[in-house]
């Protein structure tokens, strides 16, 4: 059904998806914040190699160490939809799919699997961190592409 989430920075009601290319962004227990960078095809070399570093593949993915328990214990399901249903949100670049009306899923919620499992198979980084902001800092100011969620549950700032 469509509503309007706690964190909504809009006051549409919506159904919330993702496609394949962002469901990585939530291969996380729900509350663990998460800092997470990619290379585009605007990012620099130095970027490249400042934060995704040498051999790290494409995209990293960042938590704190309290997390870990949580990433090693959740059951993760996901649903899966009609494509049709959706229309992109996000500028600019879309980082969401969204719905207006009630949609039905297109069958019970299947389990994702082993969180840890799952970055390996797609090749991308977990790096694990005390504190996430000197990480995020640095990504925000690079030219990669990144995401940030649930940072208001990251540790203080140092």
């Amino acid at each position: 059904m469509p509503h309007v989430a706690a964190t909504a920075q809009q006051p549409e009601a919506y159904v919330w998806a993702v496609d394949d290319g962002r469901a990585p962004d939530y291969w996380f227990p729900r509350d663990c914040p998460r800092a997470m960078a990619w290379a585009t095809s605007t990012s620099s070399a130095a970027d490249r190699e400042r934060i995704l570093g040498p051999g790290g593949g494409e995209r990293v993915h960042a938590v704190e160490y309290r997390w870990l328990d949580a990433m090693r214990a959740v059951r993760l399901y996901a649903y899966r939809f009609a494509a049709d249903r959706f229309r992109p949100f996000g500028e600019p670049v879309p980082h969401a799919l969204v719905a207006t009306e009630p949609v039905e899923p297109l069958g019970a919620p299947q389990p994702v699997g082993d969180l840890f499992d799952l970055h390996e198979q797609a090749g991308i980084q977990l790096r694990v961190l005390p504190n996430l902001w000197p990480f995020w800092d640095a990504v925000i100011a690079s030219s990669l592409g990144f995401s940030g969620i649930r940072l208001r549950n990251a540790a203080p700032r140092p």
